[in-house]
Parts: C-alpha cells; structure tokens; sequence
C-alpha cells in the first residue's frame, strides 16, 4: 500500500473526500500525514477526527523558505511518502521538493488550465463571463499551475453564480480527485 502525505491550507474538503476513500476502498493507500501552512486551519481538525499525524508549517518559523521547505521534505521523508496529494495548499513547492518526488506530486485547480491559473480561478472565470467551467487535475512542477495535465473535467453553467458553480465544483472535486489519485496509485503497482 502507498503512503500518502496531503497538502493542505484550509477547510479541507478535499482532504476528507480522499480520507473517506481510503475508509471505504475507492482509494488504494494510506494516508498517513497532512502538511499545513495554516494554523486553524479546519483541515487539521479533519485530519485529528480520523487520528492522521499532523505537521504544521509557518513560514514565519523559518529563517528561510529553502530552511522551510527542508523541514517539509524531512517530515514527508519520516512518514515514507510514496505521493504528495495538494488538497488546497496555497504555496508553491520547492524545486527540491519538486524533485525528490519526480511525477508524484499532483495538484487539483478549480479551473480548464491553462486557463485561470493561481488563486481565485473561479473568480478570474467569472469577470470572463465563462459559460464553461471545470476542473484539472495535473502533476506539479516548478510552475503555478503549469504541470502536465493528467485529467480535466470541464461543465457548462446558466447561471453565472459563485456558490452554484462552487458547488458543482466541489462535487466534481470530490468524486474526481480520489479517483484519479487511485488510478496512479494502481497503475504504479502494476
């Protein structure tokens, strides 16, 4: 079974939707941290419920983002991270990081990228009067929401109102990601 570490910055939606697929067996591995840059983040509450390690990341605490970062890859390193799951973690990783585990770290953005990258895609959408909306799935490199593409699942909307798009997202996310993050899981195993 695969050891995953999940990224979060918030309230950790996404995060309980992987957590409840391992629970039931849609995802084939084991959680086994969760990384935060947040304090108060609801997302550590979810992760102390279901008795999930967690390691609380400041970038204040740190003299440097590099020292920062060093510190992220040594507790992923401890808990034997096979996959680095972005679950709404709001940072860019590190080169170093990026590179210590090569196509196995993958991020989820509320958005078709290449369009709408970074923070607020719903909202950058929105201002574009989109009538088509999605999400991609992707691996993480260097860049902000610029690695390869591994699944995209876009929806057309009639309303053009945040919570209803955001709600249909959010559904779409929770279904999706665990899915997926099997699907890479499994086909490794093979």
């Amino acid at each position: 079974m695969k050891n995953i570490v999940i990224f979060a910055s918030g309230f950790g939606s996404n995060f309980q939707a992987l957590l409840d697929a391992t629970k039931d067996g849609r995802l084939h591995g084991k959680i086994v941290g969760l990384i935060c840059d947040k304090p108060g983040a609801y997302a550590m509450e979810r992760a102390r419920i279901h008795s999930i390690p967690v390691a609380l990341f400041e970038r204040h605490s740190f003299v440097s983002k590099h020292d920062m970062d060093v510190a992220i890859l040594n507790q992923c390193q401890d808990w034997k991270a096979d996959w680095l799951v972005l679950a709404g973690y709001m940072r860019l990783l590190s080169p170093m990081l990026i590179r210590a585990f090569p196509r196995h770290i993958v991020n989820i953005h509320p958005s078709l990228l290449p369009k709408y990258r970074g923070l607020d895609a719903v909202g950058q959408a929105l201002d574009q009067k989109e009538s088509i909306y999605g999400l991609t799935i992707h691996f993480v490199d260097e860049g902000m929401d610029t690695g390869e593409i591994i699944v995209q699942v876009p929806f057309e909307v009639d309303v053009m109102d945040r919570d209803h798009i955001e709600k249909r997202l959010h559904a779409l996310e929770h279904q999706t990601y665990p899915a997926v993050i099997n699907k890479l899981i499994m086909e490794e195993s093979v």
